[in-house]
């Protein structure tokens, strides 16, 4: 696939504190220094996608308008560092609630739904989150996975090793490595 270069990076413990199940938008709380790792990424014209798991809508912990009022908060926090991004995708299923469903990360519906909306090249891409399940997709796309050990990202660092997925400490230091290693 031809296309530009993008960055995927999950919501909650990459981006955000992550309190659980975030029914309040006004709790959101930018991890330190993300506004400014975004912004980078937006000064290099690298689209910036969102793409998170909230299976508290599966559960009946948080209302789908619950969620799209984070998503407009984190927007509005952005906004003052100069940063956005350019599009937020979330999967509202749990597998023990709603059954299997092909948006639940790893899965890839909703990288390929971005990739073809914005002329994304899945190959030439980053994947940057706390999980290992918000990198694993780059493995199956071609692209470059990057665990941050914010959040929960310890829990998963020995498998990510074990997979030679890069970590870094946060999300400035992955961007780091995504602006010092873009061609």
């Amino acid at each position: 696939m031809s296309g530009r270069p993008a960055v995927f990076l999950d919501r909650d413990g990459t981006l955000i504190e992550d309190p659980g199940y975030l029914s309040d938008a006004g709790r959101m709380r930018l991890l330190p220094g993300a506004a400014d790792a975004v912004a980078r990424l937006n000064r290099a014209a690298l689209p910036v996608v969102v793409v998170t798991n909230q299976s508290g809508i599966a559960r009946g912990l948080v209302t789908e308008q619950q969620y799209l009022a984070t998503e407009r908060r984190l927007d509005e926090l952005l906004q003052p560092h100069a940063a956005h991004v350019d599009a937020h995708y979330f999967c509202p299923h749990h597998p023990d609630v709603t059954g299997p469903c092909d948006c639940r990360k790893p899965a890839l519906l909703l990288y390929n739904r971005a990739a073809d909306r914005f002329g994304i090249d899945p190959a030439a891409s980053w994947w940057i989150g706390d999980r290992l399940r918000d990198v694993l997709p780059a493995e199956a796309l071609g692209g470059r996975g990057i665990l941050v050990l914010s959040g929960a990202g310890t829990e998963d660092a020995a498998s990510a090793q074990a997979r030679q997925i890069q970590i870094a400490p946060d999300l400035p230091a992955a961007v780091d490595s995504v602006l010092t290693r873009r061609p």
